[in-house]
């Protein structure tokens, strides 16, 4: 639909033209939450063709399931047990129960984020643009920031620059990066904090796990890239890069022209993103939490996995471990026949790669210039990051019944 729309005159500028490979990589791009673009937003569409990019990223953030079971509920209709388990999945609830109210939460409490983010960026753009222009570029990039979109207008000042011309506006900086981090918090974690006014000691494990994380990873990785990039960034642009490097793909830098070493840091960044149930992609924050502890673990020969005087059952270990090995072999595959196909250099190629299947959206600048198969690899990292791993192989796999009786044990030599 959003392809179509796209393709339509009236979603274009005057004398633009578009191809159908184009429409289709910008839908995917929006309704995936990743922000990688063949031609610039501000440009290239009208306001019609922004409208159209900016719902499929509201549709894309806050779920397809979301959307369907609020209009349910707005419509009176019953919604049935296939429908709340399908909603439990689509935002990881722990739980079926609650779950239409759960969605009325979502959908309130992300409109009124969104407003009140728009209100802040106003200040920003309304002086500088006019009212109108003001506002809805304040509205779009309030959505773009709390979906993990990474879309923008800047076009307006200058093509495919992103926030490079705001890299020391402090203001803006920190209202995108607020909205960028509450969106990728996930929506459990949002109503865990709520729920107990803040006290640590009293949210469930998912939610202690997901901010201590977070914090580790936006301050390492400021750290590490200011310490990379040492007389090139400042620590507002080192900061701001760690936060949208976690699947938002906004940018303050030229990308073009860090070096390699910080590359290789927004990549793990971008590989590990946000967490569960949120606007964000990755492979998530709980998955490599998980994956740490129970090397930690093995190293101190415990028999289970536990952090925070909580157990994490193998289930959950067998699970993580499954994300990370799909989300890397995906991605090397990718990277691998991309980089054959249009004979770039690897490490260029891996961060378009892992900016796609992360849903980021940051580019060193290889997008507008990768051949139509190479779209189309990329299209379906898209696609694979914002479905997630275990809903992909899932929806591949049999329905054969799993024997109880198990095949005979026997020990191998691991590493």
């Amino acid at each position: 639909m959003g392809t179509i729309l796209l393709s339509l005159p009236i979603s274009l500028k005057e004398n633009q033209e578009v191809s159908i490979m184009t429409s289709f990589f910008t839908a995917t791009s929006a309704t995936c939450v990743t922000g990688l673009i063949r031609v610039d937003t501000y440009s290239h569409w009208s306001w019609f063709g922004q409208f159209i990019i900016i719902l499929l990223i509201q549709i894309g953030g806050i779920g397809f399931m979301t959307f369907c079971i609020y209009a349910l509920t707005l419509a009176k209709k019953k919604i049935g047990i296939i429908s709340r388990s399908i909603m439990q999945n689509s935002i990881s609830s722990p739980h079926v129960g609650g779950i239409v109210k759960m969605t009325k939460f979502i959908i309130l409490a992300t409109f009124f984020i969104e407003a009140l983010g728009a209100f802040f960026l106003s200040f920003i753009f309304c002086p500088k643009l006019g009212l109108v222009k003001g506002l809805w570029f304040s509205i779009f990039h309030s959505i773009s920031a709390f979906c993990n979109a990474g879309f923008d207008l800047m076009g307006n000042f200058e093509p495919y620059s992103s926030l490079v011309s705001f890299q020391d506006n402090w203001y803006l900086n920190m209202i995108i990066m607020l909205l960028i981090i509450i969106g990728g918090l996930g929506f459990l974690v949002w109503k865990d904090i709520i729920d107990n006014r803040g006290h640590f000691s009293k949210m469930r494990l998912h939610t202690k796990i997901v901010i201590t994380t977070t914090i580790i990873l936006i301050f390492g990785g400021a750290l590490f890239i200011y310490f990379c990039e040492q007389g090139n960034a400042t620590i507002l642009s080192s900061l701001f890069q760690s936060v949208t490097a976690r699947t938002a793909g906004f940018n303050t830098v030229d990308l073009s022209k860090i070096r390699e070493t910080t590359q290789l840091i927004i990549i793990i960044l971008m590989f590990v993103g946000g967490s569960s149930g949120s606007t964000a992609g990755g492979i998530k924050t709980t998955t490599i939490a998980v994956m740490l502890v129970n090397i930690i673990s093995m190293f101190k020969q415990k028999k289970g996995v536990e952090v925070f005087k909580r157990r994490i059952s193998d289930e959950i270990v067998k699970m993580a471990s499954c994300v990370l090995m799909a989300y890397l072999v995906l991605t090397l595959i990718v990277s691998l026949i991309i980089c054959q196909l249009e004979n770039i250099s690897y490490i260029t190629v891996l961060f378009e790669c892992v900016s796609a299947i992360a849903t980021v959206g940051l580019t060193i600048g290889i997008t507008s210039q990768l051949g139509v198969i190479s779209q189309c690899l990329l299209a379906l990292l898209m696609l694979f990051g914002r479905v997630g791993s275990i809903t992909f192989l899932l929806a591949f796999a049999s329905n054969r019944v799993t024997p109880l009786a198990k095949a005979p044990a026997e020990k191998i030599q691991i590493g």
